[in-house]
């Protein structure tokens, strides 16, 4: 896929970034195109969300607008490009606790649906539980439904890679791509080693559903584990 440089006044040769395993990252001077399935008001949703990270220390590359007035053309986005290392979760618990307190009152992202909806909902973000086998489906929602129904803004991908630390100390999360309004413990499941079995079972049952038509092999590798959690039960 080529992506429309001129929409956001770029020139130059696209030069591909490491990570994007679902979508394409192309770094064109100071700035990153990324490939994208979420809609104009997804992509949107990321504005307020810049605001309240910024108030907890914490820097996101916001989505700029094309010429066209819109943040997505032909099925791409851009951002500004931000430097940085590799950063441990762990290291930015305290912000994104903060950041969980301060976007609660966030609505839910449009297209995407939270693990407690899911238990009546067939879809919502990259999750389609119609194209998984019922009886899996079924255990799913059983780890789903033992969570709380607390709720508020969750990054979803909390990784080192999405987490950059430049040499002034200051501290950009990107890909922003599972964002959505969530239980804080799909964000807590990386931030701790110290995980009641319920979180991390929930955030394992995300992890699978999520990845079942994007990313196959890495959700069916997952089965195993999960339902062997799954029957050991326990809080």
């Amino acid at each position: 896929m080529t992506p429309p440089l001129g929409a956001w006044g770029l020139t130059g040769q696209p030069v591909p970034l490491p990570g994007g395993h679902r979508n394409a990252v192309l770094r064109v001077g100071q700035h990153v195109l990324k490939s994208t399935r979420r809609s104009e008001a997804a992509i949107g949703w990321l504005l307020p969300v810049a605001r309240h990270a910024e108030v907890c220390g914490l820097k996101v590359p916001a989505p700029i607008r094309s010429s066209l007035d819109t943040f997505v053309v032909d099925g791409w986005i851009c951002e500004p490009f931000c430097a940085g290392g590799p950063t441990p979760p762990k290291a930015i618990a305290d912000k994104i606790k903060h950041l969980h307190s301060t976007a609660a009152d966030l609505p839910q992202r449009d297209g995407f649906a939270s693990a407690r909806d899911l238990l009546t909902a067939q879809s919502g973000g990259d999750i389609d539980l119609a194209e998984m086998p019922p009886d899996l489906v079924v255990q799913l929602r059983a780890a789903w439904s033992a969570i709380s129904l607390e709720t508020t803004h969750v990054h979803g991908d909390l990784n080192p890679d999405n987490i950059l630390t430049d040499k002034d100390g200051t501290v950009t999360l990107v890909d922003w791509d599972e964002a959505r309004r969530d239980h804080p413990l799909f964000d807590r499941a990386a931030l701790s080693d110290a995980q009641a079995p319920i979180a991390k079972r929930a955030a394992l049952a995300w992890e699978i559903a999520c990845s079942w038509r994007h990313e196959p092999t890495h959700a069916r590798a997952l089965i195993s584990s999960f339902t062997s959690a799954m029957r050991s039960g326990g809080q």
